[in-house]
């Protein structure tokens, strides 16, 4: 019997315009009801603040956000964290002072470059790129901009985040990650960023730790996913399963595919896996 269920947000959870809808709301109240436990599984930090402002507002979940190094459960306590390491994280900002790195702490983001360069160069680009607007423009609504190497070591931080538009220097940034590869791990949900977090770090960690906080076995949890930060998860649970639309490393990993984000196929999913279960 499936007691957990584990979803990743973007191209998994949300529709095709990266938005929760009724579809969504539906699935997590059907788990909600039957007294089952319901989770997202994000990049993101989705807090109760981030996850009312996102659509979700006041249904029953927990959040595992920023790839795993952070979990609040459905009460809005923190009962895990683990940050990058100071002396890391130095590191990396003496090595890329050209690069805008956005530094997420628990309640802010932290961005060593300039609001008008950020807004200019982040985000993606064409179809995709006008459809996660209105999203990126909240993003960038609750980031603090022009931040010091003192301001950034100054806090924990949990995840940093870049895109990087030089070739050279992303071969570069590459090169520090796999050098320090005993202390930070890249887990982007696209590959054209870099999302940096502690080498422990990855959702399927994270959700095995909720599991166990809610005394659930892992055998009871059933996740979702479709991408580079969904793979350990995908990996790590029997009942695992990958969107069509996902990565071919995402459906790998997970062993099951089922329909495509677009046509709901995540919540339906666990609809039907409430139903059969009653």
């Amino acid at each position: 019997m499936i007691k957990l269920f584990a979803c990743d947000l973007d191209g998994t959870l949300l529709n095709f315009f990266h938005q929760v809808d009724g579809t969504v709301l539906k699935a997590i109240r059907t788990v909600s009801d039957a007294g089952l436990e319901f989770a997202v599984a994000t990049g993101r930090t989705m807090r109760a603040a981030q996850r009312r402002e996102f659509g979700f507002g006041d249904v029953r979940m927990h959040s595992v956000g920023m790839n795993g190094a952070m979990v609040y459960n459905a009460d809005d306590e923190l009962i895990y964290a683990k940050p990058l390491k100071k002396d890391l994280l130095e590191e990396l900002l003496k090595a890329f002072p050209d690069i805008g790195f956005e530094c997420v702490g628990y309640d802010h983001i932290f961005v060593t470059d300039s609001r008008e360069r950020h807004a200019a160069y982040g985000g993606r680009k064409g179809l995709m790129g006008l459809v996660m607007r209105p999203m990126r423009a909240k993003f960038l609504a609750g980031c603090r901009f022009d931040q010091t190497m003192a301001d950034i070591l100054g806090r924990d931080i949990l995840k940093v985040n870049c895109h990087v538009h030089d070739p050279a220097r992303e071969r570069d940034l590459q090169d520090f990650v796999a050098a320090h590869a005993d202390r930070v791990v890249n887990a982007p949900f696209d590959p054209c960023m870099f999302e940096l977090t502690d080498k422990d770090v990855n959702k399927g960690t994270a959700v095995a730790y909720l599991a166990r906080y809610l005394g659930i076995e892992e055998g009871e949890v059933a996740v979702y996913g479709d991408g580079g930060n969904d793979l350990e998860m995908l990996g790590r649970f029997k009942h695992a399963y990958a969107t069509s639309n996902g990565s071919d490393a995402a459906k790998r990993a997970a062993g099951n595919v089922i329909g495509n984000c677009a046509f709901y196929a995540v919540p339906r999913h666990i609809m039907r896996t409430v139903r059969a279960q009653r």
